[in-house]
C-alpha cells in the first residue's frame, strides 16, 4: 500500500492529510499515533452507514484499544442544522467524551462540517479527525478548518474555524459514490484549476477519474490559499470562486441542486460576467464531467438569495472574477453594481 502525505503547516495547528487506497483499515493506527485518544465518537450519515466504511474504521480503532461509539444522522443537506449539531453534542456527553478524546467525521462535506463544529464547541474545543468518503470532501471541505451549519436564512451562517488534527483519505471509498456525487467532487477540482493551475484543469477537462496524485495536487493548491489566511480575510477568499452564485443556486433550489453542481454553474456564470473568453472551454469541461451547464433561475431570483451572503460587507460584496484559466482576482463591488452585471450578462 502506498500513501501520499500532504502537510498543512499552520503553526501549532499544523496537521497531515494522508491519501492512499486501503487507508481506512489503517486509520486506527494513524489516529492512535497522532492523537492517542481513549474514546472517540464516530459521526457518519445514513448513506455511508450502508457500506463497510464504518465497520472498517471501528474495527481499526478498537484494535488500537480505542473505545468507539457511532452517531448516524439522516443523509442530506437538511441535516446540516442546529438540531443535528445539538444531537451530536448530546452524543458526546452520553459517551462522556473528555478534553483528551476526539470526534471523527466519516463521510462527505455535511458530516465534516457538522462534526467539526461540534468539536470546536464541545468543552470549548476537542480534537477531531476528517475521514472524507467523497471526492468533494477530500479536495475541499476536509482541509482548511471551516466548520458550521446552515440557518433558515442561508448556508454556513453559524460556524467556527477549527482545524482537524488529521485527515485520512481512502479513495477506495469513492467507489461507492453515485456518478452524480463523484461529479460534484470533480467540479471542485476544476475550480482549483481555474483558480491556480491551468495544467490541472487541462488534465481534468476531458473527463475520467481523478487520480490520487491529482487529489494531492488539489490539496496542495488549497493549502497554498489557506496558509497565511486561516481566517479567510485575504487570498483564501479566492477559494470562493463560483460560491457566491453557487450558494444562491443551492438555496433557491431548496438544496435539490447539490453543492458541486451548483459551484460549477456559479463558475460558468462568473466566467460569462467577467471573462467570456473562457466560457466555452469551461462549459465543455463541465459537460465532459457530467455536470450541468444550464441554470433554471433568473439573475433576479439568485440575487435575492445573496442578501445573507457571508461575503457581503455593508453594501458591498466581494466576488472572485476569473481572468483566464489559472488566474483569478478578488473584486469588491457595490451590491447594486453586481446586480446590474448579473441582469445584463446572464
Amino acid at each position: 500500500m502506498t500513501m501520499t502525505t500532504v502537510h498543512i503547516p499552520l503553526g501549532p495547528r499544523a496537521y497531515d492529510m494522508h491519501i492512499g487506497a486501503g487507508l481506512l483499515e489503517k486509520s486506527g493506527a494513524l489516529i492512535a499515533e497522532t492523537l492517542r485518544p481513549t474514546r472517540v465518537l464516530l459521526v457518519t450519515d445514513s448513506n455511508v452507514a450502508k457500506y463497510q466504511h464504518c465497520s472498517s474504521a471501528v474495527q481499526s480503532l478498537e484494535a488500537q484499544g480505542i473505545a468507539c461509539n457511532t452517531f448516524t444522522f439522516p443523509a442530506g443537506e437538511a441535516s446540516k442544522s442546529l438540531y443535528t449539531y445539538g444531537k451530536i453534542l448530546d452524543a458526546c456527553t452520553g459517551f462522556t467524551l473528555n478534553s483528551g478524546d476526539a470526534l471523527i467525521a466519516l463521510g462527505g462535506g455535511v458530516t465534516g462540517d457538522l462534526t467539526g463544529f461540534a468539536a470546536a464547541t464541545y468543552r470549548r474545543g476537542i480534537a477531531f479527525v476528517q475521514m472524507p468518503t467523497t471526492l468533494l470532501a477530500a479536495v475541499d471541505s476536509s482541509v482548511g478548518g471551516k466548520t458550521g451549519v446552515n440557518l433558515n436564512a442561508g448556508k454556513n451562517l453559524a460556524g467556527a474555524f477549527w482545524q482537524p488534527r488529521l485527515v485520512i483519505t481512502d479513495p477506495e471509498t469513492f467507489e461507492t459514490l453515485p456518478p452524480a456525487e463523484y461529479a460534484n467532487g470533480v467540479a471542485e477540482c476544476l475550480k482549483h484549476g481555474v483558480l491556480f493551475d491551468e495544467g490541472l484543469f487541462a488534465a481534468l477537462e476531458g473527463g475520467g477519474p481523478v487520480s490520487e496524485a491529482q487529489i494531492a495536487r488539489n490539496v496542495e493548491l488549497k493549502r497554498g490559499a489557506v496558509i497565511g489566511d486561516e481566517r479567510d480575510t485575504g487570498k483564501r477568499r479566492k477559494l470562493n470562486l463560483g460560491h457566491t452564485l453557487g450558494h444562491a443556486i443551492e438555496q433557491t433550489s431548496g438544496y435539490t441542486i447539490p453543492h458541486g453542481a451548483a459551484i460549477g454553474l456559479g463558475m460558468l456564470m462568473m466566467a460569462r460576467v467577467f471573462c467570456p473568453a473562457i466560457e466555452d472551454r469551461l462549459r465543455a469541461a463541465l459537460e465532459k464531467n457530467h455536470l450541468p451547464t444550464q441554470c433554471e433561475f433568473t439573475a433576479r431570483e439568485l440575487f435575492s438569495a445573496l442578501e445573507q451572503d457571508k461575503k457581503r460587507a455593508g453594501g458591498d460584496i466581494t466576488v472572485v472574477a476569473p481572468l483566464k484559466i489559472g488566474r483569478c482576482e478578488l473584486r469588491t463591488l457595490p451590491m447594486e453594481a453586481f446586480q446590474r452585471l448579473l441582469e445584463e450578462r446572464l
